[in-house]
Formats: C-alpha cells, sequence, structure tokens
C-alpha cells in the first residue's frame, strides 16, 4: 500500500532503501501536519533490528530535533529497553504511526493516520523486524484495525504480516498511571523471553 498524492489521486511507488524513504519523507507534504511541524520524524535505530517500537506521533521535543521518543515518554522508553530488555536502545527501531507533529499533541486524525501509514508499514518491510511492539491504543489500532481497548489486548502476542505484534502501553500513560507499569513491566518480560 502506497501513499496517494491527494491533488492527483495517484498512488506513489516507495524505494526499497531506508535512506530513499527517509528522503522522500522529509519533503512530504501530502497532510496538513507538514504545514505545522518543525522537523519529520522518520524513525531511527537499527535498520536490521529485530525489535521494532511504534508508538503514535511525535511530541514538542521530537518535533524539536526531528528524532522520535526523545521527551520524557522517550526517556522512559529507553530506560525500559535498556534495563529491562537489557539491549541498547540503538539496537532497536523506532518510528510512529505519523511522522509530523500533530498540533497540542493531539491524536492523529483518520486522514493524516492513512497518509502517513504506508511510509510505516514500507518502513517495516524494510528493516523487516521479527517482533514489532504497539506502543499504546493508537498505534495498535492503526497497524491491526482492532478498536479493542489496549488494556484487553496488552501483552497478547498477535500475527501480523508474518510478525509477532505485541500491544503495550504507551510511556506516556504510563507517566500518568504508574500503577499500569507493572503490567508493562510483565509485556516487556514476555518480549525478552522471545528475542
Amino acid at each position: 500500500m502506497d501513499p496517494i498524492d491527494l491533488e492527483t489521486n495517484i498512488p506513489l511507488s516507495l524505494p526499497n532503501d531506508l535512506e530513499a524513504l527517509r528522503a522522500i519523507v522529509l519533503e512530504c507534504h501530502l497532510c496538513d501536519l507538514s504545514k505545522t511541524r518543525k522537523n519529520v520524524v522518520f524513525g531511527e535505530g537499527n535498520p536490521h533490528a529485530k525489535l521494532m517500537f511504534i508508538g503514535e506521533g511525535p511530541g514538542a521535543t521530537e518535533d524539536e530535533t526531528g528524532r522520535p521518543f526523545v521527551g520524557r515518554a522517550g526517556q522512559l522508553l529507553t530506560k525500559m529497553i535498556e534495563n529491562v530488555l537489557e539491549i541498547p536502545r540503538s539496537e532497536v527501531y523506532i518510528a510512529n504511526i505519523v511522522k509530523c507533529r500533530p498540533p497540542n499533541n493531539r491524536v492523529p486524525t483518520p486522514q493524516e493516520a492513512q497518509t502517513c501509514i504506508p511510509y510505516l508499514f514500507k518502513q517495516i518491510e524494510i528493516i523487516n523486524p521479527e517482533i514489532l511492539v504497539a506502543l499504546g491504543a493508537t498505534s495498535y489500532r492503526w497497524l491491526t484495525g482492532d478498536n479493542t481497548p489496549i488494556s484487553k489486548v496488552r501483552g497478547q502476542v498477535i500475527s501480523f504480516r508474518g510478525k509477532k505484534l505485541i500491544p503495550t502501553f504507551h510511556p506516556s500513560y504510563l507517566l500518568r498511571n504508574p500503577s499500569k507499569k507493572k503490567e508493562a513491566y510483565e509485556d516487556l518480560l514476555k518480549i525478552k523471553e522471545m528475542l
């Protein structure tokens, strides 16, 4: 599935190379988020990662830096990766459903997510991780089309495009609801066993 040019309604074919894909995404103006962003947040990490984390979209710090998960939620995600999974953050790949920050950190609209998700699917295809971790309800919903609450599916191993997908709570949710950290920790231990 390739993105559609909204003016011409023509699908745009995407390259099978991560750096070529990055170059295209950095120039993207297919939705209104491109008008308010400071930086595109393509994703980062090991281009051959076995484990890929997928969030919802960039926040203010990410928009400033052009890097995913570098604000408070990102610091928690890094601790989760390095302290629980016991692997360096640089060994995983981290991306989002949308590559540009939604204003006021709102949830991406369906049109924004539908426009941007082909880029993510191409990243997944190129990187070819064994395990995907959907961080939060928005990520899980857009990856799978399933509206089941994250609290009901977290920690389950779901087959997704020939890969294992494990939904868990988004780090920003854990910052607001510290009592849920134990459940997220359990999810990470399950992931660790699969690595």
